[in-house]
């Protein structure tokens, strides 16, 4: 189902792409993990616009995009969760940290907001990209004997 989306829909989507392919490519690992959280806020943010229902200022309490996403997406509510639980990890990275999460947690990081950025375009009725499609990954050469 397509329909008419906000602009600001398409900017987060592209701004949550462009982080995950710097994520994707990035050799620094907190920087790789800091890239992927941001891209998952952006495709968060792309679904908030597209999605949330403006209520009036004197009812308005802030929430974070996490708890926001349950209300809109309830159906993303362990996704919320999931990406509120790094968030502590993402601010240790963007303060350089280099202790604050492992290569491997980059890596799935990056893997999971692949995913999450593919359900989050398919849910808003675009055609999703394919989680990966403009990454290949190749193990290296072995030498024989």
């Amino acid at each position: 189902m397509q329909f008419h989306l906000p602009a600001a829909t398409h900017s987060y989507l592209e701004r949550a792409a462009e982080s995950l392919r710097e994520a994707m490519v990035s050799t620094d690992v907190p920087q790789r993990y800091a890239l992927a959280h941001v891209a998952a806020l952006r495709a968060t943010a792309a679904l908030l616009a597209a999605r949330a229902q403006p209520i009036a200022v004197a009812r308005r309490r802030q929430k974070n995009a996490w708890v926001l996403l349950t209300e809109v997406a309830p159906e993303l509510g362990e996704w919320a969760a999931f990406f509120s639980a790094g968030a502590a990890k993402r601010a240790a990275a963007e303060a350089g940290s280099q202790r604050a999460v492992t290569a491997c947690e980059a890596d799935d990081l990056v893997r999971d907001v692949d995913r999450y950025l593919a359900l989050v375009e398919s849910s808003l009725g675009l055609t999703s990209h394919d989680p990966f499609a403009s990454t290949v990954i190749e193990a290296p050469a072995r030498a024989t004997g």
